[in-house]
């Protein structure tokens, strides 16, 4: 069995990241049940209900060999005018980046749109798409993070060159993690 997170190559051949990557779904657009990867065992588990009538607004889930500032593989949003299942491999393009403050440290979703969506797959750049989008989007990581009790700031949506660095920064962690023996999940 392959591990998601370690066996995955975020690249896809042709196309340069950081601005076109794999990722690998957790959680379907729709989805009120917070999945994420054990990293251990490669495996989804259910990390939590949603604590408050809403639902995931785009897919969710993150870009293959990533580490980001949390210890955590780098989240990604991934636009497509369908659900995609869990543990589905999708090629996507950056076209934004939100950062949040949780709890007080860093947390940065990069905003993308999967390639094989003939809709999607338009927007060029977080500014293509109709500003209400990024309005729920906001308002979904504030309301159920409120009601969890946990304190958030969400910032605006930023262009995609926010994101390349973030992504850029996420995979040079991840490789430095793995080279030095430090990387959680993996056997030493």
């Amino acid at each position: 069995m392959i591990h998601p997170w370690h066996d995955v190559t975020p690249g896809i051949e042709g196309l340069p990241l950081p601005g076109h990557f794999r990722s690998v779904i957790e959680i379907p657009r729709g989805g009120n049940l917070k999945f994420e990867i054990d990293k251990g065992s490669g495996m989804l588990k259910v990390d939590r209900v949603l604590s408050s009538a809403v639902y995931y607004p785009a897919n969710y889930g993150f870009i293959p060999q990533t580490l980001a500032e949390d210890d955590d593989p780098l989240d990604v949003l991934v636009y497509s005018t369908e659900s995609i299942p869990p543990l589905t491999i999708c090629d996507a393009r950056a076209v934004g980046l939100m950062s949040m403050v949780d709890q007080g440290d860093p947390d940065h979703k990069i905003i993308a749109v999967m390639q094989q969506d003939p809709i999607y797959s338009e927007f060029q750049k977080a500014s293509d798409f109709p500003r209400h989008i990024f309005k729920m989007l906001k308002r979904f990581f504030e309301d159920y993070k409120m009601l969890e009790g946990k304190d958030v700031m969400v910032d605006e949506v930023m262009p995609a060159e926010a994101a390349y660095a973030i992504i850029e920064d996420s995979l040079t962690r991840y490789f430095n993690a793995r080279r030095t023996g430090s990387m959680k999940g993996l056997s030493r």
